[in-house]
């Protein structure tokens, strides 16, 4: 008897691991794709449809042109998975049988119980998302005056936040709209966490774009007019984007298997295996083991795209019966935009790891690893296309 085995979501994890499936089955089982969107989108290029929504043709691909013609898509979003029936309930009421299942739907935003902040802040996790921040910036700069400009908050300066900050940097700059921006966190620096070369480096693109940083203190409180930072700090705005941290889905609640308690992104080995032998776990969805680190594997792209490859083959190694592989993260890097401009921080070169740079080589370097993302799903007339927008 074929075993029925199915992905949830078309994010980095889920398309890759589609990807990877496709190439192993021959036949050897029924592969059904389900995702909230009928599309796949490149999501830390993102931002740029912030600046220019028209990018949005370059990083977007209809699932139904990636699949093989053998795999099912369904275009539904997940409502509950039932690890005793295994069954997947969808919100149009449907259900979908499985005998092994890849849970790579991905995150929500987290809004840490900040008072009003759900209610009036914008994210950006998805196309729309972007769409509407473009939206919401545009029409706040049209209501503007040089006297009176439209002022749009950041919350929070991680890669999301800072990358944003540059896109709606260039809306102004390209438009000569009246808008002022500020960037808030609540830790003491942009790009928390990380080495003082790079958040220096970032920093000096950031205020040279002409973008307002207010760092050491957090937002506490939002209304429809105002965000509340720290104690004394009050910031009217037009327009308020939060970027501040992930959660997991509202359906991941509804699978049994260990997880933690209060984010609900499921624990998997670093096999992807979980505490149901039947389900796996990836991407932001889940908190990966990584042997012989306190922390788990980031939630990044990078991360994400690397261990989709051992997935896929891991959920045709299980239909056949035959032992898993384990995946190890491999930091390449990191790569962040302000605008036009990049930082390059840890790059593993071809017989060193180069520590932090900027200007042309970073540029490049960062449109290169989207062009080539877009090329092992889409092609390569797809990854030229997209490359002068990256």
């Amino acid at each position: 008897m074929t075993d029925d085995i199915v992905v949830l979501g078309s994010g980095y994890a889920g398309t890759g691991a589609v990807k990877r499936l496709e190439a192993e089955l021959d036949g050897e089982a029924d592969l059904t794709w389900i995702s909230d969107v009928d599309h796949h989108l490149v999501l830390h290029e993102s931002h740029r449809v912030i600046r220019d929504p028209s990018v949005r043709d370059k990083i977007t691909f209809d699932c139904e042109s990636l699949k093989a013609p053998s795999t099912r898509f369904i275009n539904e979003r997940v409502d509950a998975l039932d690890t005793d029936e295994r069954t997947i309930e969808l919100a149009d009421g449907s259900t979908v049988d499985y005998d092994y299942v890849l849970v790579a739907f991905g995150s929500q935003t987290a809004f840490f119980g900040i008072d009003g902040l759900r209610e009036h802040s914008l994210t950006l996790k998805s196309l729309d998302d972007a769409l509407e921040i473009h939206d919401a910036v545009k029409d706040a700069a049209a209501e503007a005056t040089t006297d009176d400009p439209a002022h749009v908050v950041v919350g929070g300066a991680g890669l999301s936040g800072i990358q944003s900050a540059g896109e709606i940097a260039q809306f102004r700059d390209r438009h000569r709209a009246p808008i002022e921006i500020s960037l808030v966190e609540g830790l003491d620096n942009v790009f928390p966490n990380n080495d003082p070369v790079v958040q220096a480096k970032l920093t000096k693109l950031l205020e040279a774009a002409d973008i307002d940083i207010l760092t050491g203190e957090f937002i506490g409180e939002v209304d429809d007019e105002t965000v509340y930072v720290g104690d004394d700090t009050e910031l009217d705005y037009d327009v308020l984007l939060w970027t501040g941290g992930i959660t997991g889905q509202d359906a991941a609640q509804t699978v049994d298997v260990e997880q933690d308690e209060r984010s609900h992104r499921i624990n998997s080995e670093h096999d992807f295996t979980t505490s149901d032998e039947r389900v796996f776990a990836i991407g932001d969805a889940a908190l990966i083991d990584q042997p012989g680190e306190e922390n788990p594997a980031p939630p990044t792209a990078q991360a994400a795209w690397q261990a989709a490859e051992v997935a896929g083959l891991n959920l045709a190694r299980t239909a056949r019966g035959q032992p898993l592989e384990t995946w190890q993260h491999e930091d390449k890097g990191t790569l962040i935009s302000v605008g036009d401009d990049a930082v390059a921080h840890n790059v593993v070169g071809v017989n060193e790891v180069v520590e932090t740079f900027g200007g042309l080589p970073a540029e490049l370097l960062k449109k290169t690893v989207a062009a080539r993302w877009i090329n092992d799903v889409a092609g390569l007339g797809a990854a030229a296309r997209a490359f002068p927008d990256m």
